[in-house]
């Protein structure tokens, strides 16, 4: 049996209140925490105590329980990122959490509260309609339909900044995430009370750069955007760890200018809501995906 503790206490000397933040890593849709690795090399390099959890990928709601859940095991400030579906999983889990100290959104979905990831795409829409497949799943008395990502789709909607060898990787070892992920609405929107930073890949055909561009203006981000496709985690590791690290500096000076769109909720306010059908998502109403095991690729 194992005994709960705490994460490692966050490096002294910089950062938020003196110490260095402990900076967390939330992957999304169809990928796991190694698609941060590159970015993770970079800010341990600075000194910084990094943590990737696994995201469930089971349902906005429980994927950001279970990360709400990783965050309270982190002793100290908590600098949180996430890409892709991540972001709304970040969105929902840092929700009434003082430790979080500021929000970085990499090619993200910014949900505000009665937004999903489908009508976010309805909104704004891209090929990643054209790319994904539905695949009915069983784990013991529950089921639900899985979205993958159709092999030959990989490399031209969502890793076209890669090599074809890299993206055949991403597609082979793929994770589903189940349909819920994108259907579900939030219920909290972390965003309009902690300051928050954003990246926008110009040539990201998985979500659409207006949308990035209209979600990052909505909740006042600091933004930059830079030519890349959507797997800039992977791509370009440099500016995504660059941004990460001005959050993890920046965010006290930042405090002021929040959004203030919507209502606000805390996390214990969010209920659980049915699917959808997987027909609907093959049909282009779907929304986000994100990257699989890396390749190191420096610049």
């Amino acid at each position: 049996m194992c005994t709960a503790t705490a994460a490692p206490p966050a490096a002294a000397d910089g950062g938020t209140g003196g110490a260095k933040p402990t900076i967390v890593l939330v992957h999304g849709a169809f990928a796991d925490g190694s698609s941060w690795n590159a970015v993770i090399e970079r800010l341990e390099r600075r000194g910084y105590t990094v943590i990737a959890p696994a995201n469930p990928l089971r349902g906005l709601y429980s994927d950001a329980a279970y990360i709400a859940s990783v965050l309270k095991s982190v002793k100290g400030p908590v600098v949180l990122a996430g890409h892709s579906y991540g972001g709304a999983v970040i969105s929902t889990a840092a929700a009434g959490n003082p430790q979080v100290k500021s929000l970085v959104y990499i090619s993200a979905l910014m949900p505000d509260v009665g937004e999903s990831g489908m009508s976010l795409s309805a909104r704004f829409p891209s090929t990643l309609g054209t790319a994904t497949r539905c695949v009915p799943y069983q784990a013991g008395s529950t089921s639900g339909t899985d979205l993958y990502l159709k092999h030959d789709k990989v490399h031209p909607v969502f890793a076209a900044c890669l090599s074809a060898g890299q993206a055949n990787l991403l597609a082979d070892t793929q994770r589903p995430a189940a349909t819920t992920a994108f259907s579900e609405t939030a219920k909290v929107a972390a965003w309009k009370d902690i300051p928050s930073w954003a990246l926008v890949g110009r040539q990201d055909m998985t979500i659409n750069p207006d949308q990035e561009r209209f979600e990052a203006k909505r909740a006042r981000s600091h933004t930059v955007e830079i030519d890349t496709c959507h797997v800039s985690l992977i791509a370009r590791p440099d500016a995504v760890a660059d941004l990460i690290l001005q959050a993890s500096t920046d965010a006290d000076a930042a405090r002021p200018a929040l959004a203030d769109t919507g209502s606000s909720w805390s996390l214990t306010h969010v209920i659980t809501v049915g699917g959808i059908a997987g027909a609907l998502l093959a049909a282009g109403s779907a929304a986000v995906l994100a990257s699989r095991r890396v390749l190191h690729r420096t610049h």
